[in-house]
């Protein structure tokens, strides 16, 4: 009769929690809701924006020695760059040769530049290139060529990259003409043919006024006589007879 009660101590001891089917059940239940919960939690808590103060200053903090601040100015600064649209006078004045090159050209060409590129007064290194031309130097300025990238497209027209070339030539040995805009070439070569023009057209107003006053008679002048024509057009008329004295 010990032994009974030993036996049930010792079996209890060794059975688990759940006894019956019923806390069975309650803990298959529990097992898949608590989980469910929690993610349905986690969900909520990344997708609002309520999070504890301490996540609102790591979001300042630096990635790769950069902070938020510069991250969003450097976007901020690209992105105004795309939208912006700059509006130059056609008619300003054009950048001088030299101007272009200490703004753009200085770092390769100018001293001690970098190895490879025709640095400026450097004869020996541009005497070749002089020989090629201006077009063709003006044609590797704007569209690169080597490891010079392009240097059309920039702050500076077309134009004035090529005043830099007849600049940086130049100062080579070469004689190239600096460029100037087509337009004020051809205002000018409009504005020294108006004067001749208007010369011309002086000169021709002149002579159909003159002409008219050559081919008019000139009247003659009061108490001089009668030239034979027109002595001969006027009718003679016969002489009367005096009548008799004394009748």
């Amino acid at each position: 009769m010990s032994a009974e009660p030993h036996y049930q101590a010792a079996q209890e001891a060794h059975t688990g929690p759940i006894k019956n089917p019923k806390q069975l059940l309650l803990a298959v239940g529990i097992s898949f809701i608590v989980p469910i919960l929690i993610i349905v939690g986690l969900v909520a808590y990344v997708t609002s924006g309520n999070k504890p103060a301490g996540a609102a200053t790591g979001d300042n903090m630096a990635l790769y020695g950069v902070s938020q601040d510069a991250r969003d100015r450097e976007l901020a600064d690209r992105l105004k760059r795309v939208g912006s649209i700059e509006i130059r006078d056609a008619n300003r004045a054009l950048a001088a040769g030299e101007t272009v090159f200490k703004t753009q050209c200085v770092a390769c060409h100018g001293s001690p530049g970098i190895p490879g590129a025709p640095h400026l007064n450097d004869a020996s290194a541009w005497a070749p290139r002089i020989g090629q031309g201006y077009a063709t130097l003006l044609e590797h300025a704007l569209k690169g060529k080597g490891a010079m990238p392009p240097q059309g497209g920039g702050d500076f027209e077309d134009l004035e990259i090529g005043r830099a070339v007849v600049y940086l030539a130049n100062a080579g040995g070469a004689k190239f003409t600096v460029p100037e805009r087509p337009a004020a070439a051809a205002a000018g070569a409009d504005g020294a043919a108006m004067p001749a023009q208007g010369a011309a057209s002086g000169a021709a107003t002149a002579t159909d006024a003159a002409a008219p006053g050559a081919a008019a008679p000139v009247p003659a002048a009061p108490g001089t006589a009668p030239t034979a024509a027109s002595t001969s057009s006027v009718p003679t008329t016969a002489a009367t007879p005096a009548p008799a004295a004394g009748r």
